[in-house]
């Protein structure tokens, strides 16, 4: 089904909190600190430099914490499994499913085994996080004020790891509180669908079809809004990435270096799966059968810590696991659903590293037979002209009779996986025909247009992905012109087409039309919104009346359609779009039309709405729950929800206590790269650099950001002196 990994279940009661720093550690950081030098542009980008690769790990995670030292945190919190202490008993089923997957004890033994190379970042990666700490007293972490070096072996987000998100914590929280439902562990794929989509573009354009005959590559993660701040980081050892860091994390996840750059994109490729377990009782004790046999359930008690009333309080949980992974939930009274992904999380890290210092395609690919991305797809290009895509990364082979989109049986022995597939068996494209590729958490059977790869030659589990309108938008805009340069990149990047509605439109007016020609047809301001909307030209714009009454009707229809899909049925995006048509009668569309200008003049006095004036950009606090205020300043954002198919995504909705509606989650850090002998390269970040509202660097991107334009990347040395607004070390006052 998807990813993640399988550890031992040994549960370590181990503190990181309160450790006074030692005076012979201080004075090895203090050392160490003078060995780096931190400049800050002119937007607030830091830019670090020291003399080894560890050095420079120092002093990339000090900046961070610099900016936004409470998602360095948080993050952590989260993925070492102590949330429950911070947030409450709330917290506990989270906490639960990241000790299920991997606890301390088992991060502090691979630590102790990794190779000295790997080791020595780590302890950097501590080592600057706690001189961070150490020379800002003020500062107050809400739970670790010790940061440890196996920490970054237990941050599971995809390319390091997997993504255990996808196991659902209402079905664990069910089975575990000895509720024991009847039902499947994993969420329906529907239920997805009322959520904005997260995930991300990715394009690479060959040099036939550029104007310098240099490869380009485009980068727009989509996430939420500040998940990931822009750095360069650079050493004498041969390091120098420039991009996108998931805050607490060393390495530049995505991003370029002076010889390629690589783009990720959410991947379904299938690199996990659920398996049902045939579970018996006999003597007191469980078995599940496998084979002929029964093999006994392994039993692990694990007690959680939790806040409740300024207290710590704890709670104890009995986990079960197989050989195939740990019991996340029930689907029947006997039959358990265990989970396996991968368990490799030294080799993730380690390739998640490694690659930030490819030179080439070939040295980026033999970095990829770590098999260490576990939920992402990878867009790629570099100097010597090489574009290329890879559909997953990890993925294991399995017996291709059974369908692995489903739970399979655990006790049949067929079931089990067969070693891995190799790098150079994956959905892949090099250097294709058509000169361009990408990929929008979309299916890879169209990546390169006509020379894509072909969907019969691959098992059905290696590329599950549908088809998307951001999809099909970006084969659209790339096809259609023959030379890229940046700015037609960049152009490319934000067409503003909004394919969804060439189905939802011509749907409604033809039922309109029909009601119309009824007894009592529609009147007044509803005939005159639908002239606006049958005229609209279906792309966004921030005067755009016709784009405010299409979308906020598309959603009040959806919602209608969404009570009416089985309860086993799957939709994709666009599947759900004919859905909704099909499954909606014409007067209930021209009534959610009626219901859409009702609901806008009782917001705002008229509904005739421009999209820029109730789609807004607001950043005030800076904290990690933003506030929102319709009487305070912001910004008009023309681009929207992905769901329609806006490659610049921006996904929106009202906020407590407010009319309009403010972004918070979508395009990032964005930026398009020429490899040329000198790197050429342009990006935009949300908001911008800091976390801090007093900071200068709070908001100076935003204007940018909101009016689609980027800033060059200061990449080269001196260029960055030349606009450098301070230069220091960490620890200088």
């Amino acid at each position: 089904m998807r990813q993640f990994f399988t550890p031992l279940i040994l549960f370590a009661s181990l503190s990181v909190s309160a450790q006074a720093f030692k005076p012979d550690e201080i004075a090895r950081w203090q050392q160490q600190a003078k060995q780096i030098s931190i400049v800050r542009d002119n937007w607030g980008v830091p830019h670090v430099y020291g003399k080894t690769d560890a050095d420079a790990v120092f002093g990339l995670l000090y900046v961070q914490c610099e900016d936004d030292f409470a998602r360095v945190e948080d993050n952590y919190i989260t993925n070492i499994g102590r949330l429950a202490e911070v947030q409450g008993e709330a917290g506990l089923y989270n906490d639960l499913r990241a000790r299920l997957f991997l606890d301390s004890t088992q991060a502090i033994s691979i630590y102790k085994k990794s190779p000295a190379w790997m080791k020595q970042l780590l302890d950097a990666f501590a080592a600057g996080t706690n001189y961070y700490l150490y020379t800002h007293p003020t500062v107050k972490p809400k739970l670790l004020t010790r940061f440890q070096p196996w920490m970054p072996l237990m941050f599971s987000e995809g390319s390091i790891g997997g993504n255990i998100s996808v196991v659902s914590l209402e079905r664990m929280k069910a089975f575990y509180g000895q509720k024991r439902k009847s039902t499947s562990w994993i969420d329906n794929d529907f239920e997805k669908l009322d959520r904005e989509p997260v995930g991300s573009n990715g394009f690479a354009i060959a040099p036939a079809r550029t104007a310098t005959g240099h490869a380009m590559l485009l980068i727009n993660p989509h996430t939420s809004f500040y998940f990931r701040p822009e750095v360069q980081v650079t050493s004498e050892q041969g390091l120098n990435a420039y991009g996108a860091v998931t805050w607490g994390q060393f390495f530049v996840y995505q991003g370029f270096n002076p010889n390629c750059g690589w783009m990720h994109t959410s991947s379904n490729a299938d690199s996990m799966d659920e398996y049902l377990e045939t579970i018996e009782e006999k003597n007191g004790k469980l078995y599940y059968r496998y084979g002929k046999k029964l093999r006994p359930v392994q039993v692990q008690k694990v007690s959680l810590a939790y806040k409740q009333d300024g207290q710590t309080l704890r709670k104890e949980f009995t986990t079960y696991r197989t050989h195939h992974g740990p019991v996340v939930g029930q689907q029947t009274d006997n039959k358990w659903v265990t989970v396996r992904m991968m368990d490799t999380p030294l080799e993730a890290l380690e390739q998640s590293y490694l690659r930030t210092k490819a030179t080439d395609y070939a040295s980026f690919r033999e970095v990829m037979k770590l098999n260490g991305n576990a939920s992402n797809n990878t867009i790629f290009a570099d100097s010597k002209g090489s574009i290329a895509y890879w559909h997953g990364n990890f993925m294991p082979k399995r017996d291709p009779s059974f369908d692995w989109s489903q739970p399979v049986d655990g006790s049949n022995p067929k079931t089990e996986w067969q070693g891995l597939h190799k790098v150079e068996e994956l959905v892949q494209v090099h250097n294709p025909a058509s000169g361009w590729i990408q990929n929008c958490n979309s299916t890879p059977f169209t990546v390169s247009g006509p020379s894509s790869p072909s969907k019969q030659q691959f098992p059905l589990y290696m590329a599950p992905d549908a088809e998307n309108y951001r999809g099909i938008n970006a084969v659209r805009v790339l096809s259609r012109r023959s030379v890229f340069t940046l700015d037609t990149l960049i152009a490319a990047a934000k067409d503003p087409h909004l394919a969804a509605f060439e189905e939802l439109i011509p749907a409604l007016v033809s039922d309109f039309q029909s009601v119309s020609d009824g007894a009592n047809p529609p009147q007044g301001d509803i005939v005159e919104a639908m002239k606006l909307l049958r005229d609209w030209n279906k792309c966004y714009s921030k005067t755009s009346v016709a784009q405010t009454l299409a979308i906020y009707w598309a959603e009040r229809l959806q919602r209608l359609a969404r009570g009416r899909v089985a309860a086993d049925q799957k939709l994709d995006y666009i599947a759900f779009t004919g859905f909704t048509i099909r499954n909606t009668n014409p007067q209930e569309k021209v009534t959610a039309l009626q219901e859409t200008l009702d609901e806008l003049t009782h917001d705002f006095g008229t509904w005739k709405m421009p999209w820029g004036e109730v789609n807004r950009f607001q950043r005030l606090t800076g904290n990690l729950e933003e506030t929102y205020d319709d009487q305070k300043p912001s910004l008009p954002v023309a681009f929207t929800s992905s769901a329609w198919g806006s490659l610049a995504a921006y996904g929106s909705k009202t906020q407590a206590g407010t009319k309009k509606r403010y972004g918070t989650v979508g395009n990032s850090f964005i930026a398009v790269v020429e490899f040329g002998p000198r790197i050429k390269a342009r990006s935009v970040l949300t908001g911008g650099e800091s976390s801090h509202p007093s900071s200068p660097h709070f908001t100076d991107q935003a204007a940018l950001y909101c009016e689609e334009n980027f800033k060059d990347v200061l990449f080269y040395p001196e260029d960055v002196r030349q606009h450098a607004e301070k230069t220091y070390y960490p620890g200088e006052l």
